[in-house]
């Protein structure tokens, strides 16, 4: 697996297929494999890039209190110069979107098309800061097995067979504590990137499971409605995952808007 060094430490990421580039920014506690179907369905016209964030997956441990969705931005333009393109396509899921449009704020000349699968523009209100404070403390007390038995029904949707909340367990489990602590806050303290969305100069789409209850569709047709060029897609039988619960959906639907984002596209 390929590496770059970064402030923080070693970086890891992959890449598969041929084409641009697509870079696959993943959710919290998780890690890249999260896009393992997109990176298949996607290989014929797409070189799919996924990254482990720092703290995340085989990346090196952080030593941090705070995890900032700038520090991870900054990161990813640093994958971008080393695999040495230009401009990709970019996809984030939920901390992964918040990410995404940190990286859409600092390095806009970097997109060719942003897509936001099962996140929000806006900023955690005081219960959504409270909760997350809570979310660290509950992981301290009783452990990261029972925080991860706690997530895995509200990050899945009602449909999701035992094989995939086995695989998302383990995604959590796996997640060092002092990287979830640091998440939890950098999440808690990410700004409102509403104005951010609007002004993007690139085709965006946004994508949500019908049956996401931690960013509903609600969410998304919002974001949606901030431009009207901006696609919604919104997934049966998926919930706040909707990546893995229903990988071929969301596979044509990012390859609707990479579509989009080929030269003379707009004048088609």
């Amino acid at each position: 697996m390929p590496t770059i060094e970064t402030s923080g430490g070693e970086l890891h990421y992959t890449e598969r297929g041929v084409g641009p580039v697509a870079l696959f920014v993943h959710g919290f506690p998780l890690d890249s494999t999260l896009w393992i179907e997109q990176i298949e369905l996607l290989a014929g016209e797409r070189r799919g890039v996924t990254v482990d964030l720092a703290g995340f997956g085989r990346s090196s441990t952080v030593v941090a209190d705070v995890l900032t969705m700038e520090r991870h931005a900054d990161d990813l333009a640093g994958v971008v110069d080393r695999i040495g393109v230009d401009r990709v396509d970019l996809v984030g899921l939920s901390m992964g979107g918040y990410v995404a449009l940190a990286f859409a704020e600092r390095h806009a000349d970097r997109l060719r098309t942003l897509a936001l699968v099962d996140t929000k523009a806006t900023a955690d209100d005081e219960a959504g800061k409270a909760g997350r404070d809570a979310a660290a403390a509950r992981l301290l007390h009783e452990g990261r097995q029972a925080f991860a038995a706690g997530m895995v029904g509200g990050l899945l949707g009602p449909d999701a067979g035992p094989w995939l909340r086995a695989r998302v367990r383990q995604m959590i489990e796996s997640t060092r504590y002092e990287t979830i602590v640091a998440a939890l806050a950098g999440m808690r303290d990410r700004p409102d990137r509403s104005d951010v969305l609007a002004a993007i100069p690139v085709p965006v789409g946004v994508i949500v499971g019908a049956d996401d209850a931690l960013t509903p569709p609600a969410a998304a047709e919002a974001m949606a409605a901030m431009r009207p060029d901006i696609t919604l897609d919104v997934i049966r039988g998926a919930g706040h995952l909707a990546p893995i619960e229903a990988p071929d959906a969301v596979a044509a639907a990012l390859a609707a808007l990479f579509d989009r984002g080929r030269p003379g596209a707009a004048d088609a």
